[in-house]
């Protein structure tokens, strides 16, 4: 049996007028031809649009072929006789949880497709049992998946297909809502079902490290296949892979550009400790050869790096790569939280403690990463900030005044601090895309020119193409939907502005054009911005200070550089520190004299040359 056979697949994606006459003609995907052996794993990866997602839909039979033909474990798709078979052999774990959760309790919405599969109960409730211990979620059984996070939700989905045993699993971007330590546990889990049972995985993402242990990877662009090969054929064309909008992890980039620079190593590393390897070697062969160490530096009596370089204490005192200084000087904070604590389903049985005992202040300009693991209270803490949910205790101040004292205006609030929530469905409601993006502003009370203005400019601004500005939002791919979720609060101009997982579902370039240009108008603006992330990439390079909370309480609140300095902190309450910190601090015990606080490629490259 052949789980995935594709032959010349075409799909037009096609909208029509009132009349029934065809009004527009996308092409999503373009004569595709690929083949997926039995037990492989396979990795799609792609840019925004590339048709990754349609691709999927297409192989368990959610979308039928414009033409060419698609056999899901032998069985046409566009046969309706197979269409029960088809689903039942090729799970899929969708981008938003919401869309494939339908119980009102969480050991239920598991249940539900192996109850639909005939499964014995006995066995139902050990597959159950077996799912949600393999996604870290077994003490939520009996809650509702309305009182869940994001990503717990995203584990729970996983959870429901997991308990269905498919011949093949298909994944899209299922661990964008994820901490690290918890994405790492849902691949090696998916793993392990297809390295044990044989279960054919299909991972789309944009998380470049989860596909290193890949068989094969194809990699889309505008509907067809661009390129396909191992990880390690893949990865070692990092320059073809940016002109896609893609990258490649990040010890693989610290080495391309070490190579760039003469130093001795393998086209495509893959994972810390394989640099760590080939770095001590090329280490060892400049010694060899004679070159010279004399301003290299080498650790003092206490490990620290002393020499050229200055030591790790000297560098942590020191400004970021970006120059950036450190807002906490400002005169008052924009934001204050004194004793915030609230609790969901007060005095129910399904009382929960969100966030306990929170003292924060945000001053203006400032760049906060707000960080930790999946269900630590993130969400409801910046929930908390525009009045959305009300503090069942402490105090939350806007520039000074309470925000729940009696002829507080809260409607005004929520213009100066504006947010945008993990899935942009949730604030996608107009017509068309310019009208979404215009609802804010004209709320305002701005003229119809300013509205306009606005709006456009926010469109611009996020890379929204004016092709797509009279579609309506519901037409976009997720990427394309967040993109218009964040112009939306933009085209407020918000004092303060939130994000909540802004970039997940974005291709990596996607992405660090939109956090870019944040930071840019942030600069320009004074505009405070608090980022929500789980990746520790995108924070170490844009914040001033990170804001680490773990179980509703804050853990850390300083500087990326002295908060990644715990990393055994960091990893107990579901963290990580970025690759390349992890990667200077191997090399650190291996004996090589190098700073252990870089915490971006540039910094890192810096001191190993």
């Amino acid at each position: 049996m052949i789980p995935v056979k594709i032959r010349s697949l075409v799909h037009d994606y096609v909208t029509r007028d009132e009349e029934g006459n065809l009004a527009d003609k996308k092409r999503a995907l373009d004569h595709i031809e690929l083949d997926v052996e039995e037990g492989q794993f396979i990795a799609v990866l792609g840019a925004n649009g590339s048709g990754k997602s349609t691709l999927a839909k297409h192989i368990n039979a959610l979308l039928l072929p414009t033409s060419g033909k698609v056999l899901t474990c032998d069985m046409d798709t566009a046969d309706d006789t197979y269409l029960w078979e088809i689903r039942k052999s090729a799970g899929m774990v969708f981008q938003n949880p919401d869309n494939q959760i339908v119980a009102t309790v969480v050991e239920e919405d598991v249940a539900f497709g192996p109850e639909n599969l005939g499964i014995p109960t006995e066995e139902i409730i050990q597959r159950v049992n077996d799912s949600l211990k393999a996604v870290g979620m077994t003490q939520y059984g009996e809650s509702s998946p309305n009182h869940l996070s994001g990503g717990q939700k995203q584990r729970v989905a996983i959870a429901g297909i997991l308990a269905m045993e498919p011949k093949c699993i298909l994944m899209d971007e299922p661990t964008a809502m994820l901490d690290p330590v918890g994405r790492r546990e849902v691949l090696e889990t998916v793993r392990r079902l297809n390295k044990e049972k044989g279960i054919t995985v299909i991972l789309i993402t944009h998380y470049m490290e989860e596909v290193i242990d890949a068989d094969r990877i194809f990699v889309m662009s505008d509907g067809k296949v661009a390129m396909q090969g191992t990880p390690r054929e893949i990865f070692a064309r990092v320059d073809e892979l940016r002109e896609l909008r893609l990258e490649v992890p990040q010890v693989t980039e610290l080495a391309h550009e070490l190579i760039n620079r003469g130093v001795d190593m393998p086209a495509a590393v893959l994972t810390p400790e394989e640099f760590t390897a080939e770095y001590c070697k090329a280490a060892a062969g400049r010694i060899r050869s004679g070159a010279s160490t004399e301003n290299e530096g080498a650790p003092d009596a206490n490990g620290n790096n002393v020499g050229a370089e200055g030591n790790d204490a000297d560098m942590a005192s020191g400004s970021t790569e970006t120059g950036r200084d450190n807002a906490s000087g400002a005169d008052g904070a924009v934001l204050s939280l004194q004793n915030v604590g609230f609790v969901y389903g007060e005095n129910t049985a399904f009382e929960t403690v969100a966030v306990e005992g929170v003292n924060l202040d945000i001053f203006q300009g400032e760049y906060i990463g707000l960080i930790g693991h999946t269900g630590s209270g993130k969400s409801t803490l910046i929930q908390l900030l525009n009045g959305l949910e009300k503090a069942t205790s402490g105090t939350v101040r806007f520039r000074g005044e309470d925000i729940w004292a009696d002829g507080y205006n809260r409607r005004a609030l929520r213009s100066n601090v504006g947010l945008v929530f993990q899935y942009p469905d949730h604030q996608l409601f107009e017509a068309t895309v310019l009208e979404d993006v215009s609802y804010g502003p004209r709320n305002q009370g701005l003229s119809e020119e300013e509205v306009k203005e606005c709006a456009e400019w926010a469109l611009t601004l996020v890379g929204v193409d004016k092709k797509q500005w009279t579609m309506s939002p519901l037409e976009l791919s997720g990427g394309q939907k967040r993109r218009v979720a964040i112009a939306g609060v933009l085209a407020m101009k918000p004092k303060v502005l939130i994000l909540d997982e802004p970039t997940a579902g974005l291709d990596p370039a996607g992405r660090d054009e939109i956090l870019g240009e944040i930071d840019r108008i942030r600069r320009e603006t004074g505009m405070t911005v608090i980022l929500v992330s789980h990746r520790m990439e995108d924070v170490a390079r844009f914040a001033d200070r990170l804001v680490v909370i773990s179980d509703g309480h804050i853990l850390y609140a300083d500087t990326p550089r002295e908060v990644f300095h715990h990393r055994d902190e960091l990893t107990e309450v579901g963290l990580e520190v970025p690759q390349v910190t992890q990667v200077m601090q191997m090399l650190r015990r291996e004996g090589i004299p190098c700073r252990t606080d870089a915490i971006t490629i540039a910094e890192a490259l810096e001191a190993l040359l």
